[in-house]
């Protein structure tokens, strides 16, 4: 579909999926058809401000708005990162509606794309756990239920980075002396070519391991665990714990504990499917939310925020199954 000068084409909706490190834009016609489609830099306001990390949308957008021949589309459905509190969605909100990018535009983090790319329908309950842990619910009828999801002091346990930090600290223990025995003290600074825990502490401290590649540690801890390590089996454990004691309050402030409803678990640790904490949710499962019908969801986010989209534009069914089958494909 080509844009001839002095004309105005105009798309049905334009899905954003913006992560710390990278961005999807999707534009979908009314139909369900994927016209087109760039993916771009990460979504940052903490680090540099709401109105740079818009600016770093913008080529983005442009890059999918010229693949789809349109200038513009009826609704924007944003959901990003680094937006975990209500005040903070209304301050990317307000920067995106200067763009003009669509007619209506709806902000939500992005933990509501995880929950709408596996769900049948705007229903049900995501728990999503990558760098960080974070769990939204939503009904048909606009009721959602979320954390605030900033870390420790918010209450929150858990994610990649909080595993491999929880790892390092037992491990440097049972190397000293202070704790008891683990594997761990042996596995973490192995992965990385190293000794002891002493020659890791030492090489994360002065910068010659990148403070970054701490969540390679993660599936060392996992593997660690498999082997039946003590202490690392006692940390999955835990992580199954967060996982239920999100999803059962969220499926309670819903008042959805007692029906059967989708409990979508996403993000790099929960969809790399490890046996003992996939076993442990579901023994959890059985004992706190036993009408939670769990599902691991591999789908790409943008793909939920673009069914939110046709959501809000009241697209029939036969639009969300094309656009499902789309990235199924």
């Amino acid at each position: 579909m080509g844009v001839t000068a002095g004309t105005r084409a105009v798309g049905a909706v334009l899905a954003l999926d913006a992560g710390n490190s990278k961005t999807d834009a999707v534009v979908v016609t009314a139909d369900g058809r994927v016209a087109g489609a760039a993916r771009g830099k990460g979504y940052r306001p903490p680090v540099v401000g709401v109105a740079a990390a818009v600016d770093a949308l913008a080529d983005t957008v442009a890059r999918a708005f010229a693949a789809a021949g349109v200038t513009s589309v009826r609704h924007v459905s944003a959901c990003l990162a680094n937006v975990d509190l209500p005040a903070e969605e209304r301050q990317s909100e307000s920067a995106l509606r200067t763009r003009a990018w669509g007619t209506s535009l709806q902000v939500r983090n992005d933990t509501f794309a995880i929950l709408r790319a596996g769900a049948d329908g705007p229903l049900g309950v995501a728990v999503v756990c990558g760098a960080g842990i974070n769990c939204v619910g939503m009904r048909p009828d606009g009721r959602v239920a979320r954390f605030p999801a900033i870390g420790r002091i918010s209450g929150d346990w858990g994610g990649g980075w909080g595993l491999a930090e929880e790892a390092l600290w037992h491990a440097a223990r049972a190397e000293d002396g202070r704790g008891g025995p683990t594997a761990l003290a042996r596995a973490l600074p192995a992965h990385f070519g190293l000794s002891t825990m002493y020659e890791l502490i030492e090489a994360l401290h002065l910068g010659r391991i990148a403070d970054a590649r701490r969540h390679e540690l993660t599936p060392v801890l996992f593997a660690t665990a498999a082997d039946g390590d003590a202490v690392a089996l006692r940390l999955v454990d835990r992580l199954a714990e967060e996982v239920v004691a999100m999803a059962a309050v969220a499926l309670t402030r819903l008042d959805l504990l007692a029906e059967r409803t989708p409990l979508l678990l996403g993000g790099g640790v929960l969809a790399a499917r490890h046996p003992q904490l996939d076993n442990r949710i579901h023994e959890l499962l059985a004992e706190r939310a036993p009408k939670a019908e769990v599902r691991v969801v591999t789908a790409p986010p943008v793909l939920g925020a673009a069914l939110l989209g046709l959501d809000h534009l009241g697209a029939q069914r036969r639009a969300h199954d094309r656009l499902r089958a789309h990235y199924e494909a």
